[in-house]
Order: C-alpha cells, then structure tokens, then sequence
C-alpha cells in the first residue's frame, strides 16, 4: 500500500497544526489537578501563540536529522540536547548533568533522574512519526532512541507508544485498532498500558469522563498535578504518588480524551484539558494524533485562527547558531517533506520531482503491529534482511548501552549502573554480534577485544581476548569482565574497549565510564 503525496502532507500538517493548538489550550491548566470546565482557549490571543516546549524540542531535533538523516541516534540527540536546549529543570536538568558527566543514553535518562517516568519525551514523538508515516515500527525505534536521552522506563514507553499510534495513524483511522498498535511497542505489564487499558475499560462501561479520569489517576497514581500544593490542599480521593511518575497517568487521560471526544477535535482537546495534570502535553499530544487521523482541513478554522500559522519557542538557544528553527507550521511541514525521501530506506519512496510530489510505501492491517521475536528460527536464517524488532532494545533496559559499527555491533551492559566502589570488583559485560548483513559478509567471525586501563584500574581475567562469532539468526557472544579500581581521577574511572575483527580494516572503540562511589549515609 502506498501513501499518496497530498494526503500524506495534508496529515502532517494536521499534526503541526493540532500539537501547536492543544498545546495553547492546555498551557495555563498545566500542573493542576481538579476538574475544569473549558470550551476553548482562556488566553488572550492575537494571531501568534504563547511558546511552549511541547512543539519546540522537536524544532531542534530536526535540525539534527536534517544533519544525520536516518543513522540519527540517541548520542547524537544527546549532544544537540547539551548543546541548544535550554532548560536545566527536572529531567531535562538531570539528563544534561549525566551526558557532561560522560553517563550516555540510555544510562543519561536513568541514572540519579527521579523524573524519568515523566511527560518530557512523549510529547517529542511526532517527528518521528511524520517522518515515518504508516511505518510505526521505524517510527518506534527513533522515539526510543530519543526518549532514553533523558527518560527511562515509562517515560520511555510513553514516546514509543505514541510515536507507533501517530505513524499507523497516517493509514488507519479506527482508535482502538490504533490503541492496540501502540501497545504492542510496549511492555504488557508497564504502567502506561494499564493506563491505557483502564481508560478503555471506563469508556467500556459507560462512566462519564470525570470517573474514567478518576480510575485512570488512582490506578497510575502521579504527582503532576499536586506539585504546588500543600499537604492539606491535596484530594483525598486521589493521593499522590511517587514523584516524577506521572507518563502513564498523563497517557490515560490522553486516551480518555481520544475516546469520549468521538473525534471531534475540539470535544476531545477540551476533555483532555478538563482533565487536568500534564494539560499542555495531553492536549497537544492529543491534537496532533487528530490532525494526523483528519488532516489539516479538518481542523475547525474557530481553532486555527486565534493563533495563526506561528510557531514560538521558548526552550531553544537560537544565539550561538547552529540551528534554524522554522517560525511557521507550514515551514516546519515543509522541511520535513523535504527531508523524507533521504531518511526512509531505498525504494520506500517513489520519487519523480517535486512537482508530482512522492509517495511513501507503508504498511496495513497486521503490519502495523510490533514485529515479533518469533519470526524466524534462532540459528537459521541467516539470508533474512531484518529490522532489529523494539523490544530488543528493552533487553538491555538501561543499563546497555548500544554501538554500531561496520562489522558488528556491540553491547556494554553496565548491570544496573555505572558505579564503582574502590578495591571492590565491578562486574561487567559485553555483548557482540555480527551487523554484516547489508554489507553481503556471510563469513564468520574471529573478534579480538583489548581494554586499555589507567593505572590503578585492572580488568580481570584478562585485557585482551578473542571471541567467536557466527552470522545466524540472534547469534551473538558475551564477554564477561570485571574492573577493579584502587584510585580514580575526578572522581571517575575511563577506560577504552578496543574491538576488531580479523579480515576487516575497521575497529570500533568504546569509552567505559564509571563513578567512582562515595559512602553516603541518608
């Protein structure tokens, strides 16, 4: 099936224009808990919206896969994040502490984060789902790749549950078929998709959106909405749970917007807001999803003209250069239009010239699913051309961290964190597997891995070692390893992983970062 080249850019355009409209709406409401009764936007506009960080840390990300097209990956997000974005609150703040520290994703959205299960990435997905249209399974692997920046764990299913549901959304139009799309990019026992799942059964049984809201903030309880308030000013009927855990219950409440508002634009951007807690990052999540499902044309023009075409920033360091922000929707549209046919693999699509547009092969029906684990038989297969499936990169959770080269691609798994306590082993591993098969190398592999130590640091059983790897199916090898540390510099550990294969001229080296762990009693 393809995905003809007005269609697709009157939905993206849509998407612009609803994530620039819900997150108007909501931006007032944001960070309060309780139950609104809004029709329409309470500001007083005049043809250019408010800024918002929930469309503009998108602008900065598209300055990079303009640069990157698609090898873009979570270190190259990580250094346009330290780099043109500016606020340090939060996870936000956090992630730029771990990435200056040398922690890299997925570790940078982990570690010392208590807002990693929070709102600030799912509310980036809609660039990747513009940019892979009716292909959510690309669409999945770019959001994770931008989520583990500064999120981890439900936050991080947050973005990819959204980024699948607005790429199927570009060829599919029933919202529980797309529901189900988005969960299966996630794990079934995360708390987003019980979120999810409580906001379907409310609708289900026939409960006014007040109550669904009241089932979906009890079951994924988050502290959004209650941060301001003191102890005594907090709803009983609803208490506060951990801080920072607010992604599930803010996806909830965007689904019971999808569901009650009927695909009515403004009905459902409005329940949403009416919901309240995370209101700038449901709405315009939310208003982005609709427009991708209608189109541009859709969208009620009452809704567009108080704020126009404009986009305004306010979380973008413009004055050093580097990047150019679009000041328009259609500009923004535009850009990525352009920037398509370079970032979708070969023969995705049927390009001519510009005055005839393209369009892009997408997918159907069973297609739009997660690809599975189960496709191919382990140790066979090798001939397959395969897309690494999402939950693969949940193997790793976030302590592995990835790296891609020519010949193979490898693994550092930090178990659990990057911590060291002096004169005490930190145990290790390594995972290797071949990455050869679009380079038409059927040959297996003899692998040698060096470490290269400080003094003071030793690496144990050995620092240097051969490995055997087949080019099957899911074949891979693990090196175990332990590094022990009498003293540090800074306060830090750096080692370098050496890897080569034998017969090809390219190498990769990883930096192994470790904190040295101080005695703290709490």
């Amino acid at each position: 099936m393809r995905l003809d080249f007005e269609t697709y850019k009157d939905k993206m355009a849509g998407c612009w224009m609803g994530k620039n409209i819900g997150g108007v709406l909501g931006a007032p409401f944001e960070g309060k808990r309780g139950v609104f009764d809004v029709d329409f936007y309470v500001q007083e506009l005049s043809g250019h919206p408010p800024a918002n960080d929930d469309l503009d840390l998108q602008l900065v990300w598209l300055n990079a896969v303009e640069e990157y097209g698609n090898a873009i990956n979570a270190s190259i997000l990580g250094e346009y994040w330290l780099s043109f974005i500016i606020p340090n609150w939060v996870e936000y703040g956090s992630a730029k502490n771990n990435l200056r520290m040398g922690i890299v994703p997925p570790l940078s959205g982990y570690l010392e984060n208590p807002y990693r299960d929070s709102c600030g990435c799912f509310i980036r997905s809609e660039l990747w789902a513009c940019i892979a249209p009716g292909n959510p399974q690309i669409a999945a692997k770019y959001a994770y790749e931008d989520a583990i920046v500064d999120h981890s764990s439900e936050g991080m299913h947050a973005e990819v549950f959204c980024a699948a549901l607005q790429s199927a959304a570009f060829v599919e139009k029933d919202v529980y078929q797309l529901i189900e799309i988005g969960l299966s990019y996630i794990p079934k026992d995360s708390g987003v998709t019980n979120a999810v799942r409580v906001a379907l059964q409310a609708y289900k049984d026939g409960v006014d959106f007040k109550d669904a809201r009241i089932r979906v903030l009890q079951a994924e309880q988050g502290s959004f909405g209650v941060q301001n308030l003191r102890i005594e000013k907090i709803p009983t009927d609803l208490p506060p749970g951990k801080p920072g855990y607010d992604a599930p219950g803010n996806i909830g409440i965007l689904i019971i917007g999808l569901l009650y508002g009927e695909n009515d634009f403004g009905k459902s951007i409005c329940i949403a807001n009416n919901c309240g807690e995370d209101t700038d990052c449901t709405c315009a999540t939310l208003g982005a999803l609709l427009g991708i499902i209608n189109g541009r044309q859709a969208i009620p023009q009452k809704w567009v003209e108080p704020i126009g075409d404009y986009i305004s920033t306010c979380c973008i360091n413009r004055l050093e250069g580097g990047v150019q922000i679009p000041n328009t929707v259609t500009e923004l549209t535009n850009r990525v239009l352009n920037l398509t046919p370079k970032f979708l693999k070969k023969g995705m699509c049927d390009f001519t010239d510009w005055t005839q547009g393209y369009s892009i092969e997408v997918q159907e029906g069973d297609g739009l699913y997660c690809i599975g684990d189960d496709l191919f038989i382990e140790g066979i297969s090798y001939s397959a051309v395969l897309e690494k499936g999402v939950s693969e990169f949940y193997r790793w959770g976030h302590h592995g961290v990835n790296y891609k080269f020519p010949a193979f691609e490898a693994t550092l798994d930090y178990i659990d964190n990057p911590y060291i306590a002096f004169n005490q082993p930190k145990k290790m591993r390594l995972n290797i597997k071949d990455s050869n098969k679009k380079l038409g190398d059927h040959n297996q592999k003899w692998v040698t891995v060096k470490w290269y130590t400080p003094e003071g640091v030793q690496v144990s059983p050995n620092t240097e070692c051969c490995a055997f790897i087949q080019t099957l199916y899911k074949s891979e090898v693990n090196i175990d390893f332990e590094v022990l540390c009498e003293k540090s510099q800074g306060g830090k550990v750096e080692l370098i992983i050496d890897i080569s294969v034998n017969g090809r001229h390219s190498n990769g080296q990883i930096k192994l970062v470790l904190i040295a762990q101080a005695n703290i009693t709490e």
